[in-house]
């Protein structure tokens, strides 16, 4: 695999790292592209009995990077990109292996959602979590915001995606979005031992208790991403954005039909 993102194998437990640190893990094309490739693979390894996804350096990933916007010629709509990127995403779905996050730092937009998409997520002290996508003229479209509703209720998740405000890893912990925080320098040791306590469990066990719960949880999230899909794209083409986009690049106050 790339450089910016890595995969490695240590007896059962497969760890995925984000290493793009110097932009704090923001994702762009290359890496979403890397990123469906592991998930593809690891969806071959039966043997693989858990998964780590962790960030080198401050953060898990601060979304995507702005900065590969624009910068090459794209062939595909933005709903083509969309389908495929849930596609990708919907990778997690089918494995056999739990997902386990190590949330340091940012985990922002559309790396928070595929976080939240994810089995387990951990925090380190002063980790923080954010979903941008309404300041951008845009909403989240990666599932995420599904799982966020499930995990702590209608208020907080609309506070978090209509505001866009950070939220502290206190605060996550007392919603539920993550189930421990722990010291910055403890986080990957607690996470390890986290995994190697699943898979020293019955492989059997794990894959059934998994999928039980993921009965309770996939079909809600599959139909917001289905939702996320025509929404964005409709977004994408209203004049509402098109004025958003104008209004910033004229550096003065947009003026909005809601259409």
């Amino acid at each position: 695999m790339a450089d910016k993102l890595l995969l490695d194998y240590d007896g059962p437990i497969a760890t995925i790292t984000n290493n793009n640190p110097d932009r704090h893990n923001a994702f762009d094309d290359e890496m979403d592209a890397l990123l469906w490739r592991i998930l593809g693979e690891l969806r071959q390894r039966p043997e693989i009995r858990a998964v780590i996804w962790r960030g080198e350096g401050k953060s898990f990933s601060s979304g995507r990077d702005v900065s590969s916007i624009g910068g090459h010629r794209v062939e595909d709509t933005h709903h083509e990109l969309m389908t495929r990127g849930h596609r990708g995403i919907q990778q997690l779905f089918d494995l056999d292996a739990p997902v386990l996050v190590a949330c340091r730092g940012w985990s922002i937009g559309a790396s928070f959602q595929r976080a939240l998409l994810c089995d387990i997520r951990v925090a380190a002290e002063g980790a923080r979590f954010m979903l941008p996508e309404t300041t951008h003229g845009v909403i989240p479209d990666t599932g995420g915001v599904a799982r966020l509703f499930q995990i702590c209720g209608h208020g907080v998740a609309a506070d978090l995606v209509l505001t866009g405000r950070p939220m502290d890893a206190a605060e996550a912990y007392a919603h539920g979005i993550v189930s421990r925080v722990v010291p910055a320098d403890a986080l990957d040791a607690t996470v390890r031992e986290m995994a190697e306590r699943i898979a020293a469990a019955p492989a059997v066990t794990i894959k059934t208790a998994r999928r039980t719960l993921a009965r309770l949880a996939e079909p809600a999230v599959r139909a917001s991403m289905a939702d996320e899909l025509i929404a964005q794209t409709f977004v994408n083409k209203s004049d509402d954005y098109a004025e958003f986009r104008a209004a910033r690049a004229e550096r003065r106050p947009a003026h909005y039909t809601g259409s």
